[in-house]
């Protein structure tokens, strides 16, 4: 939601509703997760997601019908849909999508913030269910009693799905509640205001990152050089990282090329926890650096935690391709993913499933 902003709030400065549907669960493979959202003017304009192209356009008709009709409801869309055959997902997934006439100002103003926001199923009470087939063991159940249990229930939840970063429909006795999330957007620190990281701030824009460049020559560190950048720092990798409170939550690319701001980058990055630190600079450079670090005190279970050589081994070598290689792995550290081709790791799995007995 907080991606569309911008085109929301474009369409209503014309005068435009907007109605929206999200995703809300999903179940076995979904191209899309909880949270996913498209927005749907009135005039039949659409923007965002909520499956891999194959259901928007019978969610944005479902939308403006809703807007007629002037009420929510929750629409499952898959394999066990009896709409299957039209617009069933081809990945084989199922995923309960709830449709909205208008965007609740609650998701809008949760959507400018780092905060989350609850919903019912519905969009106006915590009573009404899912649909009647929404299998059980899928349904997570959070004990509580009515009133003020519900609301610590509630407020746990709500606590649950800001810090994991997503998304969630629980259930309170007998009622469910959607949990609309939105986090701090992730951070990515870039250290060396090069042609790489020119090409870096553009692509992790697209991803959702805050992005902050610091290098203290002000020669390469310009606003012309860098335009749109979060923020832009002409300080000492220390300074800033202290000015900005670097910490877990972030990722952090080293690109200097140079000794004197890499390696106390490197050593301040580590020491303050953050989720990825990656450096620039050949295998040979990489091992000269890992002997001066040893030297300066870095334990060889700190040196593990240093991404180098940089990035994904893509193959390429223009600014942009590296900066793509980098990018690609710091999503795979964030996300957990392996880093290997997706082709590779559908056949492997294949293989292991023939291999299981009947």
């Amino acid at each position: 939601m907080r991606e569309l902003l911008e085109q929301y709030d474009a369409w209503r400065a014309e005068g435009h509703d907007v109605g929206r549907a999200v995703v809300i669960r999903t179940y076995g493979s979904s191209p899309r997760q909880a949270g996913s959202v498209l927005l749907v003017a009135d005039d039949g304009r659409m923007v965002g997601s909520v499956s891999g192209g194959c259901i928007e356009g019978a969610a944005a008709q479902a939308v403006l019908e809703s807007r007629d009709r002037g009420e929510s409801r929750v629409i499952r869309y898959g394999v066990t849909n009896e709409q299957a055959w039209d617009v069933g997902l081809a990945c084989g997934g199922t995923i309960d999508v709830l449709i909205q006439p208008d965007v609740p100002a609650a998701a809008v103003a949760a959507a400018r913030d780092p905060l989350a926001s609850a919903t019912s199923v519905l969009g106006t009470t915590l009573v009404t269910p899912l649909p009647a087939d929404t299998p059980e063991d899928l349904t997570d159940a959070v004990p509580a009693t009515r009133e003020a249990s519900d609301a610590a229930a509630l407020e746990q939840l709500r606590g649950d799905a800001l810090g994991a970063g997503r998304s969630q429909t629980a259930r309170i006795e007998d009622r469910h509640v959607f949990i609309e999330a939105f986090p701090v957007p992730p951070r990515l620190v870039i250290v060396g205001a090069t042609e790489v990281a020119r090409s870096l701030v553009g692509l992790a824009k697209a991803l959702g990152y805050e992005r902050i460049v610091i290098d203290a020559r002000t020669a390469f560190a310009t606003r012309e050089r860098f335009p749109d950048v979060d923020r832009l720092l002409t300080d000492w990798p220390d300074e800033a990282f202290e000015k900005i409170d670097l910490g877990p939550n972030d990722a952090v690319a080293i690109l200097s090329h140079d000794p004197k701001f890499d390696e106390p980058a490197i050593v301040e990055a580590l020491k303050r926890g953050a989720r990825y630190v990656g450096a620039i600079g050949s295998r040979r450079t990489q091992a000269d650096r890992r002997r001066r670090l040893l030297e300066a005190g870095l334990t060889e279970d700190q040196l593990g935690q240093i991404r180098g050589p940089i990035g994904l081994d893509l193959g390429g070598r223009e600014p942009a391709e590296t900066a793509l290689a980098i990018l690609a792995e710091i999503v795979s550290v964030r996300r957990g993913g392996s880093s290997g081709a997706m082709a590779a790791a559908t056949l492997a799995g294949a293989q292991a499933a023939a291999q299981v007995p009947a």
